[in-house]
């Protein structure tokens, strides 16, 4: 380890340690355990959130749950165990499948794409519907809630949009540059920790008034393997500026249309309603 972080690169250029010989356990095992992380975090926001409306349909007190939500939650699942899989096989030195596998990744990343965009319009229809069809008692809470969904949506579109854009140049990346190939995969699918997130009822959460908290446990999330990057090759690799300044307009947007009588206009006119 120590003699890998203390090579020079030629022209005194600063070397990815971990994109050489990783000797060292958390050299090899940090995107792995960055990946199973993502997973559990996952699991403890939608399996309780799942559970919770599935007897909510089965008691009448909802509609039940549209087939396009069904597909988007079998994508994202195998995604995510693919990720996980293919940060295992780098660190057990099983490049050759890692590559082989990789085709898959990029189907199913389009095919999460595609199937996002289709639930968000989906899911608002559902609820505005509801709303509608609400008796006076409960009408004044299912509109409020409509408005909610409306925030929410600002959240869905930036996750699409990033997804997309962060995947692309991940992907884009994998010959050229390995380095910044495998940290933006990673971060990439960081972009949709929100969803999970906003689920876990039991941590402190901005919303709905705010989603401040959203931004802020994505950055929890990516924190260790940020954290050791820096320990390990002291600097930040461009993969994090890139994300950086990918994802800051769509964030400062985010925030500044959350919750505005235009931002509530604009969604209505692009759900057509």
């Amino acid at each position: 380890m120590t003699t890998i972080a203390q090579t020079s690169a030629v022209g005194g250029a600063r070397p990815d340690v971990l994109s050489g010989d990783r000797t060292a356990f958390i050299d090899r095992w940090i995107y792995v355990f960055t990946a199973a992380s993502f997973i559990v975090i996952v699991l403890l926001g939608f399996i309780p959130d799942s559970l919770g409306k599935m007897a909510a349909v089965e008691a009448g007190q909802r509609p039940p749950f549209p087939v396009v939500l069904h597909v988007h939650a079998a994508l994202m699942g195998s995604y995510m165990l693919l990720l996980l899989t293919q940060t295992w096989l780098v660190a057990t030195g099983q490049v050759a499948r890692h590559r082989l596998l990789g085709t898959l990744g990029a189907v199913l990343a389009a095919a999460l794409v595609v199937v996002g965009f289709v639930l968000i319009p989906t899911i608002y229809h559902q609820v505005f519907a509801g709303a509608q069809a609400a008796p006076p008692p409960a009408k004044a809470q299912a509109t409020a809630f409509v408005g909610i969904v409306e925030n929410i949506m600002l959240l869905q579109l930036r996750i699409g949009f990033l997804f997309s854009i962060l995947v692309f140049l991940g992907v884009a990346a994998r010959v050229t540059d390995p380095g910044f190939h495998k940290r933006m995969m990673i971060l990439s699918i960081a972009v949709a920790l929100p969803a999970a997130f906003d689920r876990i009822t039991w941590i402190p959460t901005t919303l709905p008034g705010r989603p401040v908290s959203s931004d802020l446990y994505v950055l929890l999330a990516i924190a260790p393997m940020f954290l050791w990057d820096i320990y390990r090759n002291r600097r930040i690799h461009r993969a994090y500026w890139v994300w950086l300044a990918v994802a800051a307009p769509f964030t400062v947007a985010v925030h500044a249309l959350w919750d505005t009588p235009f931002w509530h206009a604009t969604a209505k006119r692009l759900m057509g309603v």
